[in-house]
């Protein structure tokens, strides 16, 4: 099989799409803070890979269409599902005895503790993306379409930033409520998902120049064109399928 550029530009949309949803999951427990309205607020470092998601979801209904998006999305909750099955039997292994003694911390070796803080704690995360992540992401992918049946060839921005808007409230009430609702306070749970969700529309819409670049670039290194709304699908190179649904 010949990979042509086209194939390795698919492959590498849906790999970082992929490797960001996966490191934002098992990085998600660690909570940072930004000033916002005169206060530091409590946000998830896990966001920091997602903006990359956003834009990455609508280029590829953009130019592969919405049935692509969601075998995308499939995958993404497949690879979440899998990450969850791994860890569970890497848990399921016993330790090396060494790693119960007190010596073992000044080894540089990761202790039972530190091996659960780090990937324990991560599968509650992990079930709550997954959940939230098919719930947004085919949230995502039919308000793209519908302002797309709208306002037609037009108005990039605006499908991009509402499907966004949209979607990401979902998946930060999601989120929140399944990973940290019965660990953290109710206020700092609020905190959370306004603060997460602010940024998560802040990012939306200043990324929206880089979807621009990304569609300019598109078309003319590649030579792809966006699929007409009434296209489900595309093949590789960015022509319309035979699904219409």
């Amino acid at each position: 099989m010949k990979l042509d550029a086209r194939l390795m530009l698919f492959m590498t949309l849906v790999s970082v799409f992929l490797t960001c949803l996966l490191v934002g999951n098992l990085m998600g427990g660690k909570l940072t803070y930004v000033h916002v309205l005169g206060a530091d607020r409590a946000i998830s470092v896990g966001e920091i890979p997602f903006p990359l998601t956003f834009i990455l979801t609508d280029i590829l209904n953009e130019f592969y269409g919405r049935k692509v998006a969601r075998r995308v999305t499939l995958l993404g909750a497949g690879a979440i599902g899998l990450a969850i099955l791994l860890i569970q039997l890497a848990n399921l292994a016993p330790w090396l005895p060494a790693a119960h003694s007190a010596d073992w911390v000044n080894t540089g070796n990761m202790t039972p503790a530190g091996f659960d803080n780090v990937f324990m704690s991560a599968v509650t995360i992990q079930a709550a993306s997954l959940v939230a992540f098919l719930t947004a992401n085919y949230v995502d992918i039919t308000v793209f379409f519908v302002i797309k049946k709208l306002t037609g060839e037009r108005f990039l921005w605006l499908r991009a930033t509402g499907s966004t808007a949209v979607s990401q409230l979902i998946d930060t009430v999601i989120v929140v409520m399944i990973a940290f609702g019965t660990k953290l306070p109710r206020s700092v749970l609020i905190d959370i998902m306004v603060v997460s969700y602010l940024v998560k529309v802040t990012v939306a819409v200043l990324v929206t120049p880089i979807i621009y670049g990304l569609h300019e670039l598109l078309e003319k290194a590649w030579h792809l064109h966006p699929l007409p709304v009434e296209a489900a699908s595309g093949d590789i190179g960015g022509k319309p399928g035979e699904d219409k649904a």
